[in-house]
């Protein structure tokens, strides 16, 4: 299964991303996608997460309101639109599937991730 992301670039704070990621070679249909990020200096953490079939979602607290995670499993892809970016949201963000189809937000039951796409956001 591959995984590419894009749609990361450079943007002043209280600008708005829209991040996709492409999956080829896997039953897309049947994972849980999520959304991790790395900033600077920091651990990997969770952003957001979606079951397989999109009926259940999972956000972390400081993106709650202001960004959404959504699918598409015709065209094998999720989405993280970001709105009202912080300079604290700069980081890599990174796509991935986990195997049982659920929401997860623990980086180690996701089998698959893409290479990531770097979010920076100017103050």
């Amino acid at each position: 299964v591959q995984l590419v992301e894009s749609g990361g670039r450079l943007v002043q704070a209280g600008g708005s991303l829209r991040l996709s990621c492409v999956a080829s070679g896997g039953a897309f249909s049947t994972y849980g996608m999520a959304w991790f990020r790395q900033g600077p200096g920091k651990e990997r953490e969770i952003v957001a997460a979606i079951s397989w079939g999109g009926g259940t979602t999972y956000y972390t607290g400081s993106v709650k309101a202001r960004f959404l995670i959504s699918r598409d499993n015709v065209k094998n892809t999720v989405y993280l639109q970001m709105n009202s970016l912080q300079p604290e949201d700069t980081a890599a963000y990174y796509c991935a599937a986990n195997r049982v189809g659920r929401v997860d937000v623990t980086a180690g039951q996701y089998t698959y991730w893409g290479q990531g796409t770097q979010v920076t956001v100017s103050s």
